[in-house]
């Protein structure tokens, strides 16, 4: 039985420093494969080599991940600062449409860190450009040390909405999760429903209210051993089986056929 097709977003590096290329973290494929049960596929994201129309007919669904550069202040009405940090405007170019008309067909996506910020932004909402500077927040950065076992350790707690989607689903009120992040929401996009927040405020769960399809994000890394993790193994599980559920009878199936 052929799985369905989930479009990894890739980020563009330079490797050794001069070669240019796309790439996706393997625990992204590993999650998608072993845990959601689909077909990872690795997409260059860059309007030079794909388009949004061509992803929607390709993909059943997508996991925007995580990301070093950061969504460019441009797209919420913001000038640029040192504050800022890096940015992928090509990234931008094709992660954001791709949002917007994924909530319209109720085409599933799961957004991951930078993916939970580029929702928000899809959709009218703005970021705050470093979380720690904020007064009574904490700092939600990755440690700088340690080794990759130790950087996305557990770190903080989740408070989630009295019976919300996410407490449904990880069914608990509180979960632990690690922090690798450090933009966040400030003002929430149209139809965002925050659905759990950090200690100090921060939005750290969300979706998109009356969305049709599958919008679930997560400010977290999900990824980091999500075949074993109690809460990222029901979040990859869920969204594994909305885009069966796309592929198989609505969208998918419409789309193979039209």
């Amino acid at each position: 039985m052929k799985r369905p097709v989930v479009g990894i977003i890739g980020n563009s590096y330079l490797m050794n420093d001069q070669y240019p290329t796309h790439a996706g973290g393997t625990m992204n494929s590993d999650a998608v494969a072993n845990v959601s049960g689909c077909l990872p596929m690795l997409i260059p994201s860059d309007p030079r080599f794909v388009s949004v129309d061509e992803l929607l007919e390709t993909c059943d669904g997508f996991v925007l991940t995580g990301g070093r550069p950061n969504v460019h202040p441009e797209e919420y009405g913001e000038a640029a600062t040192t504050a800022h940090g890096e940015f992928d405007r090509a990234r931008d170019a094709i992660t954001l449409p791709l949002v917007r008309a994924c909530v319209e067909r109720g085409q599933p996506f799961l957004g991951i860190c930078r993916g939970f910020q580029e929702v928000n932004v899809a959709l009218g909402g703005t970021l705050y450009p470093e979380i720690r500077d904020l007064p009574g927040r904490m700092n939600h950065r990755m440690p700088p040390d340690g080794t990759l076992e130790e950087k996305f350790a557990l770190r903080h707690v989740v408070t989630l909405r009295e019976d919300g989607v996410f407490h449904r689903l990880f069914g608990a009120r509180e979960v632990m999760t690690n922090t690798l992040h450090g933009q966040g929401i400030n003002t929430p996009g149209a139809g965002i429903e925050i659905d759990g927040t950090a200690r100090d405020g921060t939005p750290e769960a969300m979706y998109v209210r009356d969305a049709p399809g599958f919008t679930l994000s997560v400010q977290w890394h999900p990824e980091w051993d999500a075949a074993n993790d109690p809460v990222s193994r029901p979040l990859f599980q869920a969204f594994g089986d909305a885009v069966r559920e796309w592929a198989g009878c609505g969208g998918g199936g419409l789309r193979r056929t039209g």
